[in-house]
């Protein structure tokens, strides 16, 4: 290969095949009663235990929350269409005052917001169920309780960490008085990814983001989930990939560029897995490359720019624009650069693309194929026909990653014929969905009783129970 630096980005079938067995060492620590606390790649419980049967239905809110604006979404499941509908949406914002308050503030205002958007839309009076995509690090004890480890994204309200934030909601509400909710579900944006595929693919059993940051879910059989009691039936897992490699298990295949996007990235040493595959970082690790290939004099007559040299400044959507449409969108972004462009320097900036978009597709490819081969043998199956509720922009708008991603996982998987299905607002519709489906199956055992009740009479049921 003509370019050294480029090198190291190129993983052949068997580095490939090595980061797949780590990366199953990793999720069976996870999954471990006893080994979990110290595993890089977290395997959390969700409580989330079926994806749907195609039965759901009625109305639904959701509630989004990861940023300065929440969304409040009211959303309706069609059984007889097999549909689910958005049928109206809010954003709401969060004013720097309430994010840095006391987490009381921001639960008043989140209520406040929600009985805004209940008068507006004529359903005070309905007590419906409500999804709630809480996206902070938090510790799921139940499908409706989930504690708060930490505030990221710059917030910082007291008297929330260590707290359950679904009783911190619900006595907001009642505070307020003037309305209710039922019952809640707590969703990680890749179970909604996951569920909101799942409505309409049924064999949609595992839920992956590739954008901003990378994770995926699936559903384990429960025999596994050592952390939760129970044996029967399947539980989605809340992966937590992204950490994969935090241990150190993933440095020889670590570049020098890789290492000092790390070291100058925000939480260093950490998220070692989705600082190689996520749009965050793939255009820095490029900066840092082309930058390189200036200083060795291979591009652009050894000159960097100012620009050029700005952390930040050489995008993750300049690779997709690169790869996308070519010589033309590359000469117009180098020029933006303010950098001095021949058409072999525009050759070799698009090779540099495609080296680094490849990797990381591998890279996901790998952790993907992993997740696929565990669900095939888990279940004694020869050969496992499923399906990938998929969401983020990396995904959706480079115009080579999927094709590449799916190559990849068909050489790692060969026994695994995988379906790829784009998530339609998996923190919208997926987040009703999985109330949907708690409801479902927190209805089950009430209907079995009347159905008993209803053949046996109430003696006979007791005498036979008995």
């Amino acid at each position: 290969f003509p370019y050294e630096c480029l090198q190291p980005f190129r993983l052949s079938v068997s580095t490939l095949q090595s980061v797949s067995t780590r990366l199953k060492k990793d999720m069976i620590r996870g999954l471990g009663k006893h080994t979990h606390h110290r595993a890089p790649v977290k395997m959390l419980p969700t409580f989330v235990r079926a994806t749907p049967d195609g039965t759901e239905k009625g109305d639904f809110l959701a509630l989004d929350l990861g940023g300065t604006n929440f969304r409040v979404l009211h959303v309706r499941i069609l059984e007889d269409e097999q549909r689910v509908v958005k049928m109206d949406s809010q954003i709401c914002a969060i004013p720097q005052e309430i994010m840095l308050g006391h987490g009381e503030k921001l639960f008043d205002h989140i209520a406040a917001c929600l009985a805004e958007f209940l008068d507006s839309h004529e359903l005070k009076g309905q007590t419906l169920p409500l999804g709630f995509t809480f996206s902070f690090p938090c510790e799921q004890l139940d499908i409706d309780k989930s504690v708060l480890i930490r505030w990221t994204k710059g917030f910082n309200c007291s008297g929330v960490e260590g707290e359950d934030v679904v009783r911190l909601l619900r006595e907001a509400i009642h505070r307020r008085g003037d309305y209710d909710i039922g019952s809640v579900a707590m969703v990680n944006d890749t179970v909604g990814t996951m569920m909101s595929c799942g409505y309409r693919d049924q064999s949609c059993e595992i839920g992956m983001i590739i954008g901003t940051g990378t994770n995926a879910c699936y559903m384990e059989e429960m025999r596994n989930v050592k952390r939760v009691e129970g044996e029967d039936g399947r539980m989605c897992i809340n992966t937590e990939w992204g950490g994969f490699g935090d241990d150190g298990s993933l440095r020889d295949i670590q570049t020098d560029f890789d290492l000092v996007v790390d070291k100058t990235s925000l939480n260093p040493g950490i998220h070692t897995y989705e600082k190689m595959i996520s749009g965050m970082y793939l255009g820095e690790i490029a900066r840092l490359v082309l930058v390189k290939l200036t200083e060795d004099k291979l591009l652009f007559d050894g000159q960097v720019s100012d620009a050029l040299q700005t952390p930040g400044r050489f995008e993750t959507r300049f690779i997709s624009e690169i790869e996308d449409t070519g010589l033309e969108n590359t000469q117009r972004i180098l020029t933006e650069l303010d950098l001095n462009w021949s058409l072999g320097d525009v050759r070799l900036v698009w090779l540099v693309c495609d080296t680094i978009s490849t990797r990381s597709a591998q890279l996901c490819a790998a952790a993907l194929a992993t997740i696929a081969n565990r669900i095939r043998n888990n279940r004694g199956l020869d050969h496992l026909k499923t399906t990938v509720g998929v969401d983020g922009t990396v995904f959706k708008k480079h115009p080579n990653f999927s094709q590449q991603l799916q190559a990849t996982v068909r050489l790692l998987a060969p026994r695994c014929d995988i379906t790829f299905l784009v998530s339609e607002d998996g923190s919208g519709k997926g987040a009703a969905m999985v109330t949907a489906v708690a409801q479902r199956l927190a209805l089950q055992p009430v209907v079995f009783e009347k159905l008993l009740l209803e053949a046996w009479g109430p003696f006979d049921l007791l005498v036979a129970l008995w």
